[in-house]
């Protein structure tokens, strides 16, 4: 009796939960959370429903797996934005920010059916708190781009940018124009340049 070496059983597995999940991201982003069956996902996938349940504890699981992969994506191209411009020599808190802010923006216009999906208010139960803890750690990331050597930040001006790309995120998530949605990403990002002189005032 052969044994199936292991590294081939689990890169089967792998295999097997990466077509879940990209099976239910074209499912979900065509019905929605609440319309979308497991049967359709593991009928596009070409799985079973035992090894869906295998992977994931059932359809709330693979979104919130959508989720948690979609936001690790996007903190990652925040991330290097935020690091290259500081390895051109910018080090000015705004701009930093504005950086950060257009990478996040930019992500949403690179996976539009996700980013639409998580704005769409059509989530498992309880996406609503997970959305809220997302937005306030981001804001807590904000804080710590303007915070002073003594440990001072204007809670307004975070709250207030946090606010707006958050805002300008779902509206460009939600637009079906993708010119106009960077026309508006970039508007936004102008008006908050122009927060600038508000922050130079606090200083």
């Amino acid at each position: 009796m052969s044994v199936e070496p292991v590294s081939r059983t689990s890169d089967r597995g792998a295999a097997t939960r990466s077509a879940l999940l990209a099976a239910a991201r074209e499912v979900f982003s065509e019905a929605g959370f609440a319309q979308a069956a497991v049967t359709d996902i593991v009928a596009k996938a070409g799985a079973s429903v035992g090894s869906l349940y295998h992977h994931f504890s059932g359809k709330a699981d693979l979104y919130l797996t959508l989720f948690g992969e979609f936001q690790g994506r996007q903190q990652e191209r925040t991330r290097e934005a935020v690091h290259r411009a500081r390895d051109l020599g910018e080090s000015d808190p705004m701009r930093l920010f504005i950086a950060g802010a257009r990478a996040y923006l930019d992500g949403c216009l690179a996976e539009p059916d996700l980013s639409r999906l998580f704005v769409s208010g059509d989530g498992p139960p309880g996406f609503d708190r997970v959305l809220r803890d997302r937005l306030r750690t981001w804001a807590r990331r904000n804080a710590a781009l303007f915070e002073t050597g003594d440990g001072d930040v204007d809670e307004a001006l975070v709250v207030v940018l946090t606010g707006a790309v958050s805002g300008a995120v779902s509206e460009v998530a939600l637009s079906e124009d993708e010119e106009a949605s960077r026309r508006l990403a970039d508007d936004v990002l102008a008006i908050i340049s122009s927060l600038e002189s508000r922050r130079e005032r606090r200083s």
